[in-house]
């Protein structure tokens, strides 16, 4: 029998409750999966705030909280004064996310405005450093506070500024050979800022802050360590004495036309650097157009034939040696002699000369008769004594030590050369430190550019009694009928002697060109300064040590024992002497 056909209406009824059920069903358990997601946010939120807050702080410090440096202050340079020579002075970088600045910004234009920049070029190297996924670039260092303030009040995105320190010089060129500079970092780079440059530079410290989106610090959190600041560093140099010796230098140099020149003077007891300036000198805080040579110390690196100055020594070493005295006759005529294929000559026929009266004519012819009567081992042992072929102690970069030529065997024409000046070669800081010990009773210090100079005990040289004849027969050169007289001081009895070499040039001796010089001491009874002044090729037509280099050694001595508080020796001419010449040494 066939099976009876369902009821369409019963079928559609059924349908209808399992549809019904499944939507049930589905509801319950969306509602069930928000409640269960509700719950889990709930635990989450608890779990956080209550059982594992670090992780949010955490999270947060991430994102706010930083690690900034503290820059270090360098230590300063003083003058034996404690007047400044080199100071930082606090200053401000600007510097740039490339990823976060928007370079559509209009406010860019007024941010290149402030720091001199061009918007184009600006714009440009942000760009560049982006594609290459920088996160740093300066856009302009140190500048001035106020200038850094305008910038911060822009707000620009991913503009930012650091502090830093600027290296500047209050007496610019007048003590820059000296001090020398650093650079943009603070890191020396000449002169004594090189040589102490670990000394004066400081450790930098670290601290924790809080900034807010924009980069800028809200509040310092923490500090972890301190900056330690650099040391300070006093020399030897009086600022004053500096500033006149400076003054009268470069008025020499630019009035006879000289190619360069130099001046160092010396405390005649501890051998400490009181003033040391050359020419042509520069400004060490505006080296834009900075030329390499007029970077020399020239007083430290350059070396010369010291010339008619020796002769001193020369007598020094006679005096020591037992053989002569200060009124031991030397004959010099004709005024001329001639050995080993070669001529010396003095200006003159002086004829018959005591020793003293050797060095007050600068006579060639008499200096050599005396070291042809002691040896050339003598001569050269002397002059070792005295500092040359020797550093001098001072410690300054690029310093020359210059040839003292030894030989095994001596022809005569060697001894008489080097007893006058010539065949050797040395620096005006050397030739200062060997009249140093003329001046210090025979003593020898190393030269020094510290307050306080060397600690060391010093070496004896020649006796105290040689050293001080020697003084008397250097015053006598400066009086009238000497080579000197334009170093005369008022009031002060001055010891020197003139020098006047030829200059070297890439063939030998120029015979046009020469150097002039001084080197001297006051007051000749108890000297207080020793000094030396060396004009590189005058080319005015004045070219004699007495004429070109005397002069200044007298005005800067002139104020140097005012400046020193040396009291007039009651028995020096309250006079000047009258313009002279003096001899052509």
């Amino acid at each position: 029998m066939p099976k009876p056909t369902p009821h369409r209406g019963a079928t559609a009824d059924a349908k209808a409750s399992s549809m019904s059920q499944f939507a049930s069903w589905r509801f319950v358990f969306i509602c069930s999966l928000l409640v269960a997601g509700v719950l889990a946010l709930l635990w989450r939120i608890i779990d956080l705030q209550v059982f594992d807050k670090e992780f949010l702080r955490t999270q947060g410090d991430m994102r706010t909280v930083r690690t900034e440096t503290i820059k270090a202050h360098r230590g300063m340079i003083l003058d034996r004064h404690g007047e400044p020579l080199a100071v930082s002075t606090p200053v401000e970088t600007i510097w740039a996310n490339p990823q976060e600045v928007a370079l559509d910004d209009s406010r860019l234009k007024d941010l290149a405005g402030l720091l001199g920049l061009e918007l184009a070029e600006m714009r440009q190297n942000i760009s560049r450093n982006r594609e290459r996924n920088l996160e740093f670039m300066y856009l302009r260092r140190q500048l001035p506070p106020n200038q850094a303030e305008q910038v911060k009040a822009l707000q620009l995105p991913g503009i930012y500024s650091r502090r830093e320190y600027k290296r500047y010089y209050p007496a610019g060129e007048v003590a820059a050979h000296v001090v020398g500079f650093t650079n943009i970092d603070e890191q020396g780079q000449e002169g004594l800022e090189l040589i102490y440059d670990q000394w004066m530079s400081g450790t930098d410290g670290k601290k924790t802050v809080l900034k807010d989106r924009r980069g800028y610090i809200v509040k310092d959190l923490n500090l972890i360590a301190d900056a330690q600041p650099g040391n300070d560093l006093q020399l030897s140099i009086d600022l004053r004495l500096q500033y006149l010796a400076y003054r009268e230098l470069k008025a020499a140099v630019q009035s006879h036309k000289a190619v360069s020149g130099n001046l160092v003077m010396l405390d005649a007891r501890t051998g400490e650097v009181l003033a040391m300036v050359n020419q042509p000198s520069y400004n060490p805080n505006h080296r834009a157009n900075l030329k390499p040579a007029a970077l020399r110390n020239r007083a430290v690196t350059d070396l010369y034939e010291p010339g008619s100055p020796i002769k001193a020594l020369t007598v020094a070493a006679a005096l020591s040696s037992g053989k002569f005295q200060p009124n031991t006759p030397v004959d010099t005529s004709p005024g001329w002699m001639r050995m080993n294929g070669r001529t010396i000559r003095d200006v003159g026929n002086y004829g018959l000369l005591d020793v003293s009266g050797v060095v007050v004519k600068s006579s060639n012819i008499g200096t050599s008769r005396i070291a042809l009567a002691l040896s050339g081992d003598t001569l050269y042992q002397t002059l070792s004594q005295f500092g040359f072929g020797k550093a001098s102690g001072i410690q300054f970069p690029g310093e020359a030590i210059g040839t003292l030529p030894y030989h095994p065997k001596w022809r005569p024409i060697q001894v008489a050369t080097m007893s006058y000046g010539y065949g050797l070669s040395g620096t005006s800081v050397q030739l200062a430190r060997a009249y140093a010990i003329l001046a210090n009773d025979g003593l020898s210090r190393p030269v020094s550019l510290l307050k306080g100079g060397h600690p060391d005990a010093p070496e004896p040289v020649i006796s105290a009694k040689v050293a001080q004849q020697v003084r008397t027969m250097l015053a006598a050169a400066v009086e009238k009928g000497g080579t000197g007289t334009r170093a005369s001081v008022p009031f002060f009895r001055v010891a020197g002697k003139t020098g006047t070499v030829h200059a070297i040039g890439a063939h030998g001796y120029e015979d046009d060109q020469y150097l002039s010089m001084f080197a001297g001491m006051a007051p000749v009874d108890d000297p207080k300064v020793v000094m030396v002044v060396v004009i590189d090729r005058p080319q005015d037509g004045a070219y004699y040590g007495g004429e070109v280099a005397a002069p200044v050694f007298g005005r800067v001595m002139a104020g140097a024992m005012r400046l020193l508080n040396v009291p007039p020796m009651p028995t020096a001419a309250s006079t000047e002497t009258p313009s002279d010449p003096g001899g052509k040494s």
